[in-house]
């Protein structure tokens, strides 16, 4: 009966750990959400540059697996290399050891431990997490409570394993588990249950503090965690393009060879390996941890010269396959990048601005098309306007996802995202009635006089200006900076409502002295009346950067 209620109070205890991890992770990606954005702005094809970035968002996200998992994301969105993902693969295994470093303290002993300092953190992290009008206060107070919670998790399962009975059960259990493959499968099988070889790390430090796995058969099981944690990934990439399921197998391969290189230097020289870990330190728990960390540094060193020849031997592995061009998807977005908040908020904006880009390339071909017809250009403008439908409903998909993940000022923005897609989409249909229009009045062998089409061109004119406006408005995402942009923006809205009334009046005139035929008046004015409401959606998605409405009340 003790051992059993030993078993569930450790199973607690790892739970509350594992929670405590996700918790801080999620505090210090919040916070540093900025910092995360200029991060993957700097990816470039310098691969110490990549490795840096890797070890950097690993550290600050707690998580191998979802830094992998995005960077599987990033690539199969197209908006990174496989070269740029090898390189951040390889930072991501040093950035993982942090946990390990972090864990390793609970082994101090004092008058006062930083244990219980990180306890006493808890609570004063649950206090600011009431504070409800400062959004730094509450991602301070995360943080804090999440890595206090993580150390009442190790105490929790610190406290189970110091009974006598427990103690006996795993000693036992080790004693028979010995052979170093069991153990490396041992571990790649824990760490794929629990998803996170930082946690299976972390509870392994414990085990050996606690005394009932000796130091040599944990650095086996941390080599295969180091396997386990590629779980994660190879789900991901489940249902991905080719170059994503080639970041996996890169993920994989590195870890294979970590481990083939590792294992045999520690099984040839028995013991000596951890004799060299005693002479650094006599607390079993940084042993665990330093070794943690010379696996994933030495690794990286040993695997930072070859990374194009493992982008090749991905290559060849993962053979290219036909893709299917039917089917749509998003540019930039990819629904793994869930995982990092903070980096899917700004592939979403990406997105969205691509998708501005878009229906501005269709406004102006549908127009110029009206005053000069190409047989060629419908075919393009709706296989456009289809991209346009899709990217707003597979966005809209997304963005209901992400804005439960994201801290309080990206959600305002999210939530103007909605309108702000909905207008693009908006604008997108008004290019299909231009180009509808323009396709009958060819039918019909209709033309306009000289004045309307100059007309339709000089309003055409002032909505390209406003596209430009609003692109540059939304990208800057600050209505300070943008504040002349703005103001010019209002202006050229006033002055296409002017030029609709203005225009509609002429075209009038027109047709009272037999200048304009009638059968071109339905057409003409419902050019100019889509031209003045396409430069309303342009107004309500460069004012969105002020109020998530559009409005510029």
């Amino acid at each position: 009966m003790e051992l059993l209620k030993s078993l569930l109070l450790l199973l607690a205890g790892v739970g509350v750990f594992i929670v405590g991890m996700n918790m801080m992770g999620e505090g210090l990606e919040k916070g540093a959400g900025n910092g995360l954005k200029r991060l993957l702005g700097k990816i470039s094809n310098n691969r110490f540059a990549g490795i840096g970035i890797g070890t950097a968002v690993t550290a600050i996200i707690q998580s191998s697996s979802a830094t992998s998992v995005m960077v599987i994301g990033l690539v199969n969105a197209g908006v990174m290399t496989l070269f740029q993902a090898a390189s951040i693969i390889l930072g991501a295994n040093i950035g993982t050891t942090v946990t390990g470093l972090i864990v390793a303290l609970s082994g101090e002993k004092g008058a006062i431990s930083f244990s219980d300092i990180a306890i006493v953190l808890a609570f004063v992290g649950v206090m600011m997490m009431f504070v409800k009008k400062n959004d730094r206060v509450k991602l301070i107070g995360t943080i804090l409570c999440g890595l206090g919670v993580i150390f009442v998790g190790l105490d929790l399962m610190s406290g189970a394993l110091g009974g006598a009975e427990i103690t006996d059960f795993f000693v036992g259990i080790f004693e028979t588990i010995r052979f170093p493959l069991l153990l490396i499968l041992l571990g790649i099988v824990f760490t794929a249950i629990i998803q996170s070889s930082s946690a299976a790390t972390g509870i392994v430090i414990i085990m050996v503090g606690s005394g009932v796995i000796p130091v040599e058969s944990a650095l086996f099981i941390v080599l295969g965690s180091n396997i386990g944690t590629c779980a994660t990934a190879l789900l991901a990439c489940i249902g991905t393009g080719t170059n994503a399921k080639r970041t996996t197998f890169i993920h994989f391969f590195v870890k294979i060879v970590g481990n083939v290189v590792f294992a045999t230097i520690l099984w040839i020289t028995g013991g000596w390996f951890a004799g060299v870990l005693a002479s650094i330190t006599d607390d079993v728990q940084f042993q665990i941890a330093f070794f943690h960390v010379i696996f994933n540094v030495l690794n990286t060193v040993l695997l930072a010269p070859f990374v194009q020849y493992l982008v090749k031997l991905s290559e060849i592995v993962i053979k290219d396959k036909k893709s299917d061009e039917s089917k749509e998807q998003l540019k930039y977005v990819d629904e793994r990048l869930l995982v990092t908040p903070a980096i899917a908020y700004d592939q979403v904006k990406k997105e969205i601005e691509h998708m501005a880009h878009l229906a501005k390339d269709n406004i102006f071909a549908s127009l110029n098309d009206i005053n000069n017809p190409n047989k060629d250009v419908p075919p393009v403008i709706y296989a456009r306007e289809k991209t346009i439908n899709f990217t707003n409903k597979a966005l809209t998909d997304f963005l209901i996802q992400l804005s439960s993940e994201v801290n309080m000022s990206d959600e305002k923005h999210i939530g103007a995202f909605f309108h702000v897609i909905n207008d693009l989409e908006r604008i997108g249909d008004h290019a299909k009635n231009f180009i509808e229009i323009s396709e009958e009045m060819a039918e019909k062998q209709l033309s306009f006089s000289h004045d309307a089409k100059q007309e339709i061109q000089e309003m055409s004119a002032k909505i390209m200006r406003m596209f430009d406006l609003t692109v540059d408005i939304f990208d800057t995402e600050n209505p300070d900076a943008s504040a002349s942009k703005l103001a010019e923006l209002s202006a050229l809205e006033a002055e296409a409502d002017k030029l609709k009334k203005e225009n509609i009046a002429k075209h009038y005139t027109r047709l009272s002295t037999n200048l304009c035929d009638a059968t071109h008046s339905p057409y003409y004015v419902s050019i100019i009346t889509r031209l003045e409401r396409v430069g309303d959606h342009l107004v309500n998605v460069g004012y969105s950067v002020v109020n998530p409405t559009g409005s510029q009340a």
